[in-house]
Formats: C-alpha cells, structure tokens, sequence
C-alpha cells in the first residue's frame, strides 16, 4: 500500500472520522462501516484533512484554476480546508457553498463566497459516495449557475458500491454528468489495512460480505 493511503486511513481512525459497526446510508442501505467528515472538530484535524485533499486535487488536477464547492454541511469545512492548503501551495483558488435555506434578507441568495460565473468550472469537494445521492443533489444545486461547468468531484473513499445499476456509483455519475470523481482511498485499501491486524478479522469479513451484495459489479 502506498505510504500516503495508510496514513490516510490511520488519520480517519485516529480522528473518528472512519468507524466499524451498524449504519444507515443516506441512500437507506445498512453499512458496517461509515465515514463521517463531521467528526472533524479540531484545526489540526481539519488541517490534515485539507492537505490530503490538496495533494490529490494536485497529483490529478495539477494547476488548473477551477471552484471549490462544499455542499452543504460537511462539504463546507472540506472545501474551505482544501482552499487553505492549496493556497499554502501556491494555487489560490476560490471557494462557495450552499445554505440549506435560502436567505431571504441581507444579500440573499442559496450561495455564500464566491459566486462563479459562466465559463469558469467548479471542482465539488464532498466526503464520500455511497449510491450518489448527495452528488446528484449537489447537482441539481449547481444547475442554478448558468453556464458554469463541474470539472471534477474529489471525496475521501470510494466505497466501490454498486448506484442505481449494477456499476459503480461513482462510474455511473462520471456517465451521467461527464465528469471524473476521484478519491484518496478507497475500500479495498481499507480491507488491505485491517487485514494487517488480526483483530479485525470481523469487521473485514463484514464488509466483505456487505460487498458481496452491494459492491459494484462492472
């Protein structure tokens, strides 16, 4: 496994951000495992979390100039985290998210921060995919945005599940909306580091039977 994917997935750990046991989707399937971005609580935490999106925003995006989006809630810390980084790296990017509600006084509006325009592209910052829900919905969000292009989405795990066919949820959203979804890790990596520890033997073979089910098939 390369050094960057088990530090990585320590670093989920060690936050809470990654954990084992009963679960609900937000497409409705039970998991045995979860990531959640909203355990990140502290600055370092959410530090670390926007370095490891700045290195694979530049490793497969290089020095394009593009928008960050974070949907919201969880996409909002992960996006202005990924902006920081990159910045530290020399790209200076802009950022927006979205409001729950729209604003009906002061400015107005469903986004906050930078507004894009037509022709600039949007780069949408979310945790994971499961069925590809959330992205649909950041989707439709986005539509609003005349002429603004999705150049790419990056999440922390690609969990590898089946969408609404038998491929993959990320494949499935590449097809329909034209655009590559990357990850940093995804759940095969995962299975590959509990299996260096015997004791997580039962929390491997769930997931492995829980793919067995749910995992893409093409």
């Amino acid at each position: 496994m390369e050094a960057y994917k088990r530090e990585f997935i320590e670093f989920l750990q060690n936050a809470g951000v990654l954990k084992f046991g009963d679960f609900t989707a937000k497409s409705g399937r039970k998991i045995p495992y979860f990531v959640n971005a909203g355990m990140i609580k502290t600055g370092d935490q959410i530090t670390k979390m926007g370095e490891f999106y700045a290195r694979a925003y530049l490793k497969k995006l290089g020095e394009k100039k593009a928008v960050l989006y974070g949907p919201a809630y969880k996409g909002i810390s992960l996006s202005i985290s990924a902006a920081v980084a990159l910045s530290k790296k020399g790209l200076d990017l802009p950022f927006f998210f979205n409001r729950k509600e729209v604003k009906d006084h002061g400015e107005g509006g469903v986004f906050v921060g930078y507004v894009p325009s037509a022709g600039e592209e949007v780069v949408i910052i979310e945790d994971v995919i499961t069925a590809g829900t959330a992205i649909r919905e950041s989707m439709e969000i986005l539509s609003h945005l005349e002429g603004v292009k999705v150049a790419a989405t990056f999440i922390m795990v690609d969990r590898k599940e089946k969408g609404q066919t038998d491929k993959g949820a990320m494949q499935e959203i590449e097809e329909q909306f034209g655009f590559p979804v990357y990850s940093v890790v995804d759940v095969y990596d995962i299975i590959e580091y509990l299996e260096e520890d015997p004791q997580n033997e039962e929390n491997v073979t769930r997931i492995k039977n829980y793919l067995a089910v749910n995992g893409a098939k093409l």
